[in-house]
């Protein structure tokens, strides 16, 4: 008897949340109509994505409650209302999800009323009828499971009227995958560009200027050549120390641009001597990642990448003395971890328009480029984990 009036009561419980939702709806009425009328007249058609959103959270709202009393969620799918004015109407207006809401919260507001108004003589006649049944007769309750099969018929017919079809999902998850791809592709160009930016002041600082004073030492040992070979020997000497430190510099920009150790050792022996030249104490372990065909070229740079930035975030920053990478190749997919020792309090995600390529807005963005993830843990007092996983097909 205990588990049925504690069941009962949940249910009541259900079914008044469901009531008030029908009132909310009920007052919703003139939200709509308010928002058909601005609509109409084009003035107010920005009111429109906003009543929409409302609509959603309320269908939400239902979802979550159904869900709490199943044990099982209720799938949604809206396309993103992202965009300029004209494109959020027409997207609110298109989405078959507003159309299904919409139907949901006619019929709710009728059936949230009545099941909620038939719990509550249900409660009266269940104690009279179960208490004489189950204390004199030592039978099982009859009346009170009632009120847990109006909860359960609440959640199914809500269910159905708020589950999306097949083709509904699908578009929208066309849609979400869209709007990702198109971040994700802005995260990339933005990284891209960054990247330029870096080469161009790398070759006019240090490579350029090394050529001109070059081409100048040369010259000067050109002129001084017949008067005073001495000279220019000594000119030449200086311009050979020029081009090798101008040849050096060259280096470093192309390692940027893709490490040719990446293509001769491979990702975990490029790794490994990134750990070796780290100012801190690396411990490096590899998982799989030797094993079977080489990874696409473009994921062992971000790998490389990744592992790269962290240890020099963490050497310049963290105050660490030691660090660790994990990489490991499962099940399709290549993963990256680094762990140091330091202070902790990395910085957080930046927003993809941000301003910046390096750290970890640079992490993030050529990751996301190629529908990777990022993860990072750095709890003020340390330790720092940047954990990265790059699909990747062999």
């Amino acid at each position: 008897m205990g588990d049925t009036v504690r069941r009962a009561g949940r249910a009541t419980g259900q079914l008044m949340t469901a009531a008030g939702l029908a009132l909310l709806s009920y007052l919703f009425l003139a939200v709509l109509m308010f928002t058909a009328v601005a609509t109409a007249i084009v003035v107010g058609a920005g009111v429109l994505p906003e009543t929409v959103l409302m609509l959603r959270r309320m269908a939400g709202f239902k979802r979550r409650r159904v869900a709490g009393w199943t044990g099982r969620a209720v799938p949604e799918a809206y396309r993103p209302l992202t965009g300029e004015l004209g494109e959020r109407v027409r997207t609110a207006i298109a989405d078959p999800g507003t159309y299904r809401d919409l139907r949901w919260l006619a019929a709710h507001f009728g059936y949230g009323w009545l099941l909620a108004y038939l719990a509550l003589p249900l409660w009266a006649v269940g104690l009279l009828v179960d208490g004489v049944w189950c204390g004199l007769l030592r039978r099982r309750p009859v009346v009170l499971p009632l009120i847990g099969r109006l909860a359960d018929l609440d959640a199914a017919w809500s269910r159905a009227l708020l589950t999306p079809s097949p083709e509904s999902r699908h578009t929208a998850e066309l849609a979400e995958r869209v709007e990702e791809l198109t971040v994700t592709r802005a995260g990339a160009v933005a990284a891209h560009g960054a990247e330029l930016r870096r080469i161009e002041r790398d070759l006019h600082d240090g490579t350029q200027a090394r050529l001109v004073a070059l081409s100048m030492r040369v010259g000067l040992a050109r002129r001084a050549y017949d008067k005073d070979p001495e000279a220019a020997r000594r000119l030449l000497d200086d311009a050979q120390d020029q081009a090798e430190e101008a040849l050096t510099e060259l280096r470093q920009v192309v390692r940027g641009i893709h490490p040719p150790i990446l293509t001769d050792r491979g990702l975990a022996g490029a790794v490994r001597a990134l750990a070796a030249s780290s100012a801190l104490d690396v411990a490096v372990r590899e998982d799989g990642v030797t094993e079977g065909p080489r990874a696409p070229a473009a994921v062992e740079a971000a790998a490389y990448f990744v592992v790269a930035e962290a240890l020099t975030n963490a050497a310049r920053h963290s105050g660490a003395d030691r660090a660790a990478v994990e990489l490991s190749r499962r099940d399709g997919v290549l993963r990256v971890a680094v762990r140091d020792e330091g202070c902790g309090g990395a910085e957080r995600p930046v927003p993809v328009g941000a301003p910046g390529g390096s750290g970890l807005l640079g992490i993030r963005r050529r990751v996301a480029a190629l529908d990777g993830t990022v993860d990072v843990t750095s709890p003020v007092g340390g330790p720092t984990v940047i954990e990265v996983e790059l699909p990747c097909a062999w």
